[in-house]
């Protein structure tokens, strides 16, 4: 990646007890992504892939363009925040993925989204 060109990205999730259902095998999280501008020229968020995995290892892939209906375009040192969330069968899973962004000067990349944790509370110490 190069320096004009580093977007942060920062991730909190919560358990969402009240949507839940583990009678049902239906466990649903929470999550905020903050994004930071960190590079020396303005970027587009264009289309976000996100790899959802429970501890039975059904994966989940998600596709599309931006997050939450935008595509934040962030100017040097500006940041975007949004929340979603994800549902799946087990009490403990993870997420991985990418976004992809444009520079205002054409060049296109992928900036990884490390995975994290999704954990109902107790499960995991």
């Amino acid at each position: 990646m190069r320096i004009d060109h580093h977007l942060d990205i920062k991730i909190e999730t919560i358990y969402l007890e009240a949507q839940s259902d583990p009678d049902s095998q239906r466990y649903v999280f929470g999550y905020t992504v903050t994004m930071r501008n960190e590079g020396r020229l303005p970027l587009k968020l264009m289309t976000r892939h996100w790899v959802i995995t429970d501890s039975n290892g059904k994966v989940q892939e998600v596709r599309g363009a931006g997050v939450v209906g935008e595509q934040p375009h962030l100017e040097p040192g500006q940041g975007f925040r949004y929340s979603s969330g994800a549902v799946i069968e087990t009490p403990v899973g993870t997420m991985h993925g990418s976004y992809q962004m444009r520079g205002d000067d054409g060049f296109q990349f992928d900036a990884p989204i490390p995975a994290f944790r999704l954990a109902m509370p107790g499960v995991v110490h």
